[in-house]
């Protein structure tokens, strides 16, 4: 895929934008960009898939709310993940026009990537690109989401099968909050990571 398109239109929108050919050279520079942080991770199989929380909690304190120190509750380390410097987390969707959706259950990475940190890194594998913001917004629901669900084992109809919403009203429901980013919110400092690989859901 060429990146060409989507990199235009979100330096425009306001994002800084880099490029890689593999997952190994974003681990890298993510690496080398970030140190003698606190850093706080959103749920993503696509940082899992990278190492990132190991190579990052090397040089950094990592808050992720997947890898839970002794004695502290998921929604603790959310907490904490909420107050770091740094925040890195991936996205469900990006359209080629530069519109960023994500979904939550909980909430605490859409309100992470939106506010609070000195930077936030959303790394992005090219599998994540629609071509517009209403098909981004699909692909969040019907691919990313019921993929999640059924990883999550999340009593929902979309687990079942992970092929669609079902716009449910389980109380498993991960789907709770949207949102889309149609620029990048004033007094941010967002960075997207594009990677030519596909990565996460």
């Amino acid at each position: 895929m060429d990146f060409t398109k989507v990199t235009a239109n979100l330096e425009k929108l306001g994002y800084t934008v880099t490029s890689f050919d593999t997952a190994d050279d974003a681990a890298d520079y993510l690496d080398a960009q970030i140190r003698d942080k606190t850093v706080g991770f959103g749920g993503s199989v696509t940082l899992e898939s990278m190492g990132l929380f190991d190579r990052l909690a090397l040089n950094n304190d990592v808050f992720y709310h997947n890898r839970l120190p002794g004695g502290k509750t998921t929604n603790e380390v959310r907490k904490e993940a909420n107050a770091a410097q740094i925040y890195l987390s991936s996205v469900n969707a990006l359209a080629e026009t530069g519109e960023i959706v994500n979904i939550d259950g909980v909430g605490n990475r859409v309100a992470s990537i939106s506010f609070g940190h000195e930077k936030v890194y959303l790394v992005v594998g090219e599998n994540k690109i629609a071509p517009n913001c209403d098909k981004a917004l699909w692909r969040a629901r019907n691919i990313a989401a019921p993929k999640n669900a059924q990883r999550l084992k999340a009593k929902t109809p979309c687990a079942k099968k992970a092929d669609r919403c079902y716009d449910c009203e389980s109380p498993g429901r991960i789907c709770c909050a949207v949102s889309i980013l149609l620029s990048a919110p004033i007094r941010s400092n967002i960075e997207i990571v594009l990677i030519h690989e596909e990565l996460g859901f």
